[in-house]
């Protein structure tokens, strides 16, 4: 066992919730499951009931126990409790709880809710109206151009679902749930939508409140018999990963529901931690919300948790997430698949008998009989429920997991006992096509309409040298047609670095193509050289192709900004590699200058010479692994309003993007009035001035001479940094420092503030002695 041996509590007695005790023993971590209230089959090794039930009157017996029992995790099973606020009541008395709050779980506790939750923030799903008087509902369901489903709003066990056939049906399912109050005060608000066709199909997905990490998609059965005939029930058997659910599918679903369901919840106010089910219809025009459940469901959750693979450790998973960090532990599955069928009481869903005895047979391998209505009669044990047991079988392919699961179910047997025999039909009459590069999930049509969308915005970054064409094998550029007459090529290449993470998380992605075309022409300028040609590198798991664009439109602002071409690129679409919604950047410049104008000139530089500095739009584009650090100890997100500036979120002023300065830089340097330039970039002052000045002389720079703009002032503060480790972090408000003559700073500063730049003299050269030649040091900061 692991040095740190952690107890959790599972709540509830289901099949959910054998299933993940038997899952979360597996953990070498875990020493004591318990499950309150339980059933027949958790108990047993590291498992052990409790006789505690979980109503809201229960809550405090169930923290009493948590903290006498030393339980370091919470796994709440059903929605009753979390729309209750189970796990609000754990948190108080800190302890991590893998479930969401009350006020989360009004997502599953109120359908009306959830579906304005989803128009607000553009879920796709089903037209639909939210009723309390049943008169207007009665007007909504006459005047329906479409067929209709009847929901009641409130939690009903899996059964407030009606559809009806004509519009009578439907509007005696309305009386039935308004005023007949069928399913109680579930009922005192319905929700009428339209009825949707195809496929069903169930995701599971852990989040933490910002990542979101799925379990292979399920098809569940509801209908009680077979042939899908007979009444609904709370699901008669399962498989997964579902065959229709393809990857490129899965994708999709990922980008257009569960992240931003999450996001939307956590900029709601109401961060979602713990697993949301959602349930998707697949139409014709792309797969729609049905409905999302705050909780696992049930028998999904017997099928997919033995799909886990032996590496990949769910109470670590589940710990993770309760504690934020989600991102730093897999979530990994094994290849197969996996097909659960419900053996249940002779009569459900309606009226059944109970304390039946039970009788078991040893089970084959790959093979889980998981306990959901049972009970024990001292040593017997017996039916306690509807669904009595829930037979799982693994294999490599569908057939073979449905062979072992009704093989499963052969060898248990009591009085009144039934079950489907057609679980995963779906499955098995699923037409099997060959691959192609899309099913690995490489869309070719997808990248070719990118180019099509970006070649007009290519084409205006157009100058002397190239008509910016793209789609060839090799961006061409005449170095001739530029005038040079003696030039010498200089380079550049670069990223954008952990920049890019708050661009993945507001999907603001135009400003980080500025910024990475700035990070190679700022230093290609610094050399006295002229930015002629761009270069990017796009890489992702999955093409976003309006993503993309976005991208590449910014990367051609900035090209423009700085006068030169852009006349290639690569997108590489990598299935795997990537997480989806995440893409890395990477950049090449080259630009040419006349031998006799390279720079830095070395020898020209003397004790005496000035430094003027030029204004910064921001942070630019280093030093945000530390800004990221310090927005999260300050309990902000990148949605919080700016604490620094009117008007904008954290993340909008945090991807202002960075200054270009080449435009403004050439003619100093054509009039040879900048004897050096230094791009103020990761290391700060500290690093990067040096990297200019030769050994007889160092630079000193007084903090004093400029204002620390207010993005700067709000890190420090917040971050608790010192002055020292921000000016060899931080460009602190100058992105450029020049070394200039005395006799010149007149006519810089002149030209700087009429090309639109903000410049100061910052500090000077000075002689060096042996201890300070070639360095930089900062001075006054405790201006700051």
């Amino acid at each position: 066992m692991a040095e740190t041996s952690l107890n959790v509590l599972v709540i509830g007695g289901g099949g959910r919730e054998h299933a993940l005790a038997w899952a979360l023993a597996k953990s070498e971590r875990v020493g004591k499951v318990y499950v309150a209230p339980g059933n027949g089959g958790t108990s047993g090794g590291k498992i052990e009931n409790v006789a505690i039930g979980h109503s809201a009157s229960d809550f405090a017996k169930l923290v009493e126990f948590a903290q006498t029992q030393s339980v370091g995790l919470v796994v709440p099973g059903p929605e009753q409790p979390l729309v209750d606020g189970i796990s609000d009541a754990f948190k108080k008395v800190g302890i991590p709880t893998f479930g969401p709050s009350a006020r989360a779980a009004r997502i599953e506790g109120s359908k009306a809710f959830s579906k304005d939750f989803m128009k607000k923030h553009g879920i796709p799903t089903a037209a639909y109206g939210n009723f309390t008087d049943y008169n207007e509902a009665c007007e909504f369901v006459k005047n329906a151009t479409f067929d209709v489903v009847i929901k009641a709003s409130g939690l009903a066990a899996g059964k407030g679902v009606l559809m009806p056939t004509t519009k009578e049906e439907a509007l005696e399912a309305l009386k039935s749930v308004m005023v007949d109050r069928e399913f109680g005060d579930a009922g005192s608000e319905v929700v009428v939508e339209e009825l949707l066709v195809g496929q069903e199909i169930s995701v599971l997905a852990v989040s933490d409140g910002y990542t979101v990490a799925s379990f292979p998609a399920a098809q569940d059965h509801k209908r009680a018999y077979d042939g899908d005939a007979g009444p609904n029930t709370g699901g008669m058997g399962a498989y997964a990963p579902a065959p229709v659910a393809t990857a490129e599918l899965l994708q999709k679903i990922h980008k257009s529901v569960l992240q931003p369901s999450i996001d939307g919840m956590r900029r709601d106010g109401f961060p979602f931690v713990g697993c949301l089910f959602t349930g998707f219809m697949l139409t014709a025009d792309g797969p729609k919300v049905l409905e999302y459940n705050c909780r696992f469901g049930d028998p999904e959750t017997e099928a997919v948790l033995p799909l886990l693979d032996e590496s990949c450790d769910l109470a670590e998973v589940f710990l993770a997430a309760a504690e934020g960090r989600l991102d730093a532990v897999p979530l990994k599955f094994r290849d197969g698949f996996s097909a659960t069928v419900v053996v249940a009481s002779g009569g459900y869903p309606g009226s059944y008998a109970k304390g039946r005895a039970i009788a078991f047979k040893p089970t084959a391998a790959d093979t889980h009989v998981f306990h959901a209505g049972t009970a024990c009669d001292g040593s017997q044990v017996v039916t306690a429920g509807g669904r009595v047991l829930a037979v799982t079988g693994v294999s490599d392919t569908v057939q073979g997991a449905l062979d072992r699961a009704y093989a499963g179910v052969a060898t248990v047997s009591f009085d009144g006992a039934f079950h489907r025999t057609d679980i995963g039909f779906r499955a098995l009459n699923q037409p099997r096509e060959g691959l192609s590069y899309a099913d690995a999930g490489v869309d070719i049509d997808a990248g070719n309409r990118l180019v099509d969308l970006i070649k007009p915005i290519v084409k205006a970054t157009r100058r002397a040298g190239t008509d910016s064409d793209i789609g060839g094998f090799g961006g061409v550029f005449d170095l001739k047609a530029t005038g040079y007459k003696d030039p010498v090529l200089v380079s550049a290449t670069d990223g954008v670095g952990t920049k890019l993470k708050i661009a993945h998380e507001t999907r603001v992605h135009d400003t980080v193509g500025v910024d990475l075309v700035a990070m190679q022409v700022n230093d290609i300028i610094v050399q006295g050289a002229e930015p002629l040609f761009f270069l990017d590198y796009y890489a992702c798991g999955h093409l976003d192709v309006e993503a993309t664009r976005d991208f590449v439109r910014g990367v051609a602002d900035g090209c423009v900004q700085a006068g030169c071409a852009l006349i290639g690129g690569e997108t590489a679409e990598m299935p795997g590699l990537y997480a989806a919604g995440e893409y890395d950047v990477a950049g090449f410049a080259v630009g040419a200058v006349e031998r006799s104008e390279i720079l830095p000139r070395m020898d020209d530089i003397d004790s005496g010479d000035v430094l003027v500095g030029l204004a910064s739009s921001g942070i630019h584009s280093n030093g945000f692994s530390l800004v990221r650090k310090v927005v999260e100890r300050a309990g902000l997100s990148f949605d919080s309003v700016c604490p620094w500036t009117d008007g904008q979120t954290v993340g909008q002023a945090l991807l202002t993007p960075t200054r270009i300065y080449v435009k403004p830089l050439l003619p100093l340097v054509r009039r040879r009035l900048v004897k050096a330039m230094a791009h103020i970039t990761g290391g700060g002052f500290t690093d990067n001035v040096p990297r200019v000045l030769p050994k007889n002389v160092c630079a000193e720079i007084d903090a004093q001479s400029w204002e620390l703009p207010p993005v700067f002032r709000w890190v420090k503060r917040a971050g608790n940094i010192a002055a020292d480790e921000m000016a060899r972090t931080f460009n602190c408000g100058i992105g450029m420092v020049l070394v200039v003559a005395p006799g010149d700073v007149d006519d810089v500063l002149t030209t700087l503030a009429e090309g639109g730049e903000q410049a100061y003299v910052i500090g000077r050269i000075n002689a060096a002695n042996e201890a300070n030649q070639g360095t930089a040091t900062t001075i006054n900061t405790d201006a700051w």
